[in-house]
């Protein structure tokens, strides 16, 4: 690994970000469980996989040379730092939450892990898919 880009890791950071919110903003408009909150979480553990292989696919285009693991705790402090300056303020705080509340909920850790975790397999597998092709 020679180093990290850091804009890249933004910009892949913002995009895993906005497809996160965006499922999980979405997953209240088809309900489909009683608990509207609970349904948004999960539709949100299920749509981060996706969403961090696309942010670490953008990476990647820039930047074959990095750790999966780096990269993946990069775009999630990426995507935290958006949590605390959009998400909270606008979604969390008028429903009657706050930051502690947010950051310190088991789930969102949960996803944070399952985030690091599928960002770090992609990088792996697209390495080890790379060095077969040659």
């Amino acid at each position: 690994m020679k180093r990290i880009h850091f804009k890249n890791v933004l910009v892949a950071g913002c995009i895993a970000y906005a497809i996160g919110v965006a499922a999980f903003l979405t997953s209240f408009f088809i309900p489909v469980m009683s608990n509207p909150e609970h349904q948004a979480n999960v539709v949100l553990a299920f749509a981060i996989i996706p969403a961090a292989i696309v942010g670490a696919t953008y990476y990647l285009k820039r930047d074959q040379d990095t750790s999966g693991i780096v990269l993946g705790i990069g775009m999630f402090l990426t995507t935290m730092l958006l949590d605390a300056l959009i998400t909270v303020p606008f979604f969390v705080i008028p429903q009657g939450g706050d930051h502690i509340g947010f950051f310190t909920d088991p789930g969102f850790w949960g996803i944070a892990l399952l985030y690091v975790t599928a960002v770090t397999i992609y990088v792996k597998s697209k390495k080890n898919s790379a060095v077969a092709k040659k």
